[in-house]
């Protein structure tokens, strides 16, 4: 990288290549996993919501939210009044967002299908919605109204029976203003003012209060994040999903101050997330950490971005862009921006992402709140096997089958030598039992 006087602190800066292999596996390694004070500390929360119910609910808000909870959860009155109490254009703009979440979710609802394997045997797989759905919104260092609306909308339009949202009380024993409002729009079924932990397990396990769920969606911090892994057992989950993360893969056509802009965005969500771009040469890598130092100490929350920078931050560059995007594949970022000349050319060959901003003009934000593109992403490079979250997050699929009598003497002398290959004489015979010609029970057993 060329010589540049920088003092802004990233953990990962410099050539791909000098990395090394440990420098490499930092990068790309992000699981929270072998964290044995969280796990444990996690695992007794479960244990103590899951034996004990309501009262470690009430006992964990006062010990972290410093609320004492006369009941969890929150009169629908308090939604409609937050609603009315907001101003009244972050309400259009929530009600927009909502509009667009529906949109896109609506037309990527799975249908029906059936398929004729041979004639007279027809296989059939149906998409029925969830009966109850949890949803968890994060609190504490901010409050995340889109969190509740990417959440909880495409379960309404799912068709799930009912849709229960948890989210942090404040010191008045609410979640926030905003996302109360939210719950409103998206006509969430019922909230719990409940966060961390103990709302995870509480939705898994259901409680006194808090009814069980089916499956459990939402993002949060590493404490939420290790719940729901632990859950995942006895209660479906969407996917891991911790602490922001953006990749952005830049050339030198992007505009580096963008580029900073947007790193800088993902950083101020939490001290553990991690951004990082991957420049196409080093003069690029050194006019984005240039803007990244000129930049952050304007931030409302400078604090925030430049923990984040030092813990899970880099700049790195690489020589060509088919690099930049065999590391992006390795690295499988939650987000991903493509600031490069020619973004189409290598949107095909990005297999692993949470989702993919082709162009600047995409930008990260807008994919936050307004696109109609879910939020809720995997992390800590687990896009390499989950999605985002969709409407089949809130479906289960049923399979049904149908044999007609002349199919099924024809499949009966198969399946009862494949049977009998297995040892299995029970369904030979149940097989060879419509062997004869009419395809009519009764004969060869």
């Amino acid at each position: 990288m060329s010589e540049t006087k920088s003092t802004l602190k990233l953990r990962f800066r410099g050539a791909a290549s000098s990395l090394g292999a440990d420098g490499l596996k930092g990068l790309i390694d992000r699981s929270t996993a072998d964290d044995d004070v969280l796990r444990d500390t996690v695992s007794a929360t479960i244990d103590a919501v899951r034996h004990q119910g309501d009262t470690v609910l009430k006992s964990l808000a006062r010990e972290y939210d410093l609320v004492s909870l006369k009941r969890l959860d929150v009169p629908k009155a308090e939604w409609h009044k937050a609603l009315e109490s907001i101003d009244p254009k972050v309400r259009a703009a929530m009600e927009r967002s909502a509009r667009n979440i529906e949109t896109a979710h609506r037309a990527f609802l799975p249908v029906l299908t059936e398929v004729e394997t041979e004639p007279g045997i027809t296989i059939g797989r149906r998409p029925d919605p969830l009966g109850t759905v949890g949803v968890y919104a994060p609190g504490g260092r901010a409050a995340y109204p889109s969190s509740v609306l990417m959440g909880a909308i495409p379960a309404r339009v799912a068709g799930v029976g009912e849709v229960i949202l948890c989210s942090p009380p404040g010191r008045n024993g609410l979640p926030s203003a905003a996302v109360l409002a939210a719950c409103a729009i998206a006509k969430v079924d019922r909230v719990f003012a409940l966060g961390g932990a103990g709302a995870i397990a509480a939705m898994a396990y259901g409680t006194e209060s808090v009814p069980r769920v089916d499956r459990i969606v939402g993002p949060g911090n590493a404490w939420v994040t290790e719940a729901k892994v632990q859950v995942a057992k006895a209660c479906a989950i969407d996917s891991p999903a911790g602490p922001s993360e953006l990749l952005v893969i830049a050339d030198s056509s992007c505009d580096t101050a963008q580029v900073a802009r947007e790193i800088l965005a993902q950083a101020e969500h939490d001290p553990l997330a991690c951004v990082v771009a991957v420049a196409v040469g080093d003069d690029v890598a050194a006019k984005i950490e240039t803007a990244l130092e000129t930049m952050v100490g304007g931030y409302g929350r400078a604090s925030i971005i430049k923990q984040a920078l030092e813990a899970n931050g880099g700049v790195i560059s690489v020589d060509t862009l088919g690099a930049a995007v065999a590391l992006s594949n390795a690295y499988a970022p939650e987000h991903l921006l493509l600031a490069v000349a020619a973004p189409d050319a290598i949107l095909g060959d990005l297999r692993n992402a949470g989702t993919i901003f082709v162009g600047t003009t995409a930008s990260v934000s807008f994919g936050d709140y307004m696109t109609g593109a879910n939020h809720t992403l995997p992390t800590n490079g687990l896009a390499r096997s989950y999605s985002g979250l969709s409407t089949l997050d809130f479906i289960r699929w049923t399979t049904y089958q149908r044999v007609t009598p002349d199919a099924a003497a024809r499949l009966a002398t198969d399946v009862g030598n494949f049977a009998d290959a297995e040892g299995l004489d029970g369904h030979a015979r149940a097989a060879r039992a419509w062997s004869i010609s009419a395809g009519i029970p009764g004969g060869g057993a």
